[in-house]
């Protein structure tokens, strides 16, 4: 596999491309800094550690993110992998850089076990302390490099890595509507989870494309000409063709018939307005027979993810079958880039977990008040995900994820556990420092409770702090059975010495 590296140069040239008067010595300052601090450090690939940040920093600006997000991209491992400090970080850049840069590197306490019963909670776990969107665009930037290059590391390492992508990053990339990314994820991981399939999509796909290809480039043509005949005056026309994980789910459920499978390569037309997407609808429709059922406006019922566009299927020359999306430039960078597209689709399919409804719904609010507002680039860098508000997600030593509400203590975490571990527990370990067990715990904490396996029960007074009910609970059921104990005690006393 050919290796991808990037450079500062290039680095340079895309943050000239994309910005309006950038500020360049912030790149490179904190360029400087990141190569003095990975120096001699060298990646699996055999390339300098320093590559990667820059090939983070390179994604991040190609998708136009504030400069401040790409000097973090830069600067996202040197706290935890070199002797540079958070305050050193902090000093030399500002509040705004460190926290984003502390914000990754604690996303890395999180481990992947594959148990079912830990995957949504490491989702939220993830959006609850990315408490700055800004974060998860770094992580996703950094996870797609880890895949690009992941034919480095051993195979067990690429399975593990690979799996966690799909079932981790990939959905929270679609829930927040970044299609592109969401994309790129899958189609790297699929390589690595599902190696045999991923080759016999692969192959599909290029046979497709090599029987359709030049039709397709015709089609194209065709569709310019006609636009420009039409009268439309700002427009791109261009061929979308089908992920290739996509397409192996799609083929799954259409019990592997890729005949049925119409969007395997479409055509994608951008216009400037919502009136131009009917125009150019009816002008397909008046030059090729459409098929009966294939018509969907999106644009006045976007789908739930705030996905627009027209789809029509047509008979095109030849009688070929060729999808197309028509759609605006706005719509069309919502589609790519979600929530991140507003400053500057598809759905996860099955049903939807009513849990989830609550914190997409506020995500879809949030944006739709910013967009109504002129410096909504600006208002966005600032926006956080406060759905998680209310709850906390701090880790066992292991690196499992345990579930709480705010204000929590050692003891809930303990009964969070276990039973057993909560009525046995006499001290805890916050961060790997003695602390007390009304202590109230943060999210991003690993948490170690230490346990007396002679104590018999708990201390009543811990009901003055816990905030679970499920503590309050066992809490207050072994007092009633300590007072049980003690009453039956006394009775049995009483008893012994009347017959006495």
């Amino acid at each position: 596999m050919q290796p991808i590296v990037r450079t500062f140069d290039e680095l340079n040239e895309i943050v000239k491309k994309n910005y309006t008067n950038p500020d360049i010595n912030l790149i490179r300052e904190a360029y400087v800094m990141a190569e003095n601090a990975h120096q001699g450090a060298v990646r699996l690939t055999g390339h300098p550690f320093v590559s990667h940040p820059v090939a983070v920093a390179c994604k991040l600006a190609e998708m136009k993110m504030h400069l401040n997000v790409v000097a973090a991209g830069l600067l996202h491992d040197v706290v935890e992998d070199t002797g540079i400090t958070l305050a050193d970080v902090e000093k030399q850049f500002g509040s705004d850089i460190a926290n984003l840069v502390d914000s990754v590197t604690k996303l890395k306490n999180v481990r992947y076990h594959g148990a079912d019963r830990y995957v949504e909670n490491m989702r939220k776990m993830f959006l609850a302390m990315a408490s700055d969107v800004r974060v998860i665009f770094i992580k996703f930037a950094d996870r797609q490099h880890n895949l690009q290059t992941l034919y480095a590391q051993p195979k067990h390492k690429q399975e593990r890595i690979a799996r966690e992508v799909l079932e981790i990053y990939a959905p929270i990339a679609s829930r927040l509507g970044m299609g592109e990314m969401k994309g790129e994820l899958e189609d790297l991981a699929f390589a690595y989870v599902l190696p045999k399939e991923y080759e016999h999509i692969k192959s599909i796909m290029d046979t497709k494309l090599r029987e359709k290809g030049v039709y397709m480039s015709r089609n194209i043509d065709l569709t310019n000409k006609l636009l420009q005949e039409g009268g439309i005056k700002d427009f791109q026309v261009h061929g979308r063709v089908k992920r290739l994980y996509s397409l192996y789910k799609k083929l799954k459920r259409y019990n592997n018939d890729v005949t049925k499978i119409y969007d395997l390569i479409a055509v994608r037309i951008i216009v400037s307005d919502v009136e131009e997407c009917y125009m150019v609808l009816g002008m397909l429709h008046q030059k090729w027979r459409p098929l009966p059922g294939r018509i969907k406006d999106y644009v006045a019922q976007p789908k739930p993810n705030n996905y627009q566009s027209l789809h029509t299927t047509v008979f095109s020359e030849e009688g070929q079958i060729v999808e197309y999306q028509i759609r605006t430039l706005h719509m069309h960078e919502v589609d790519e880039y979600g929530i991140a597209a507003h400053w500057r689709y598809k759905d996860e399919g099955g049903k939807t977990n009513l849990r989830d409804l609550h914190w997409m719904e506020e995500l879809m609010r949030l944006q739709k008040e910013l967009a109504s507002k002129k410096e909504f680039l600006e208002n966005l860098e600032q926006m956080k995900i406060d759905v998680f508000k209310d709850r906390i997600f701090v880790l066992t030593p292991k690196g499992d994820v345990i579930d709480l509400p705010e204000g929590a203590t050692p003891v809930d975490f303990a009964y969070a556990i276990h039973t057993e571990i909560g009525n046995k527990c006499t001290s805890a370990k916050i961060n790997d420092k003695m602390a007390n067990l009304d202590t109230v715990l943060e999210s991003g904490q690993i948490v170690e409770v230490v346990t007396d396996k002679n104590r018999k029960s708990p201390n009543a007074d811990w009901l003055k702090f816990v905030k679970t009910r499920q503590a309050r609970i066992k809490i207050k059921d072994a007092a009633r059975a300590k007072t049980k104990g003690w009453l039956a005690n006394v009775i049995a006393g009483s008893e012994e010495k009347k017959r006495k």
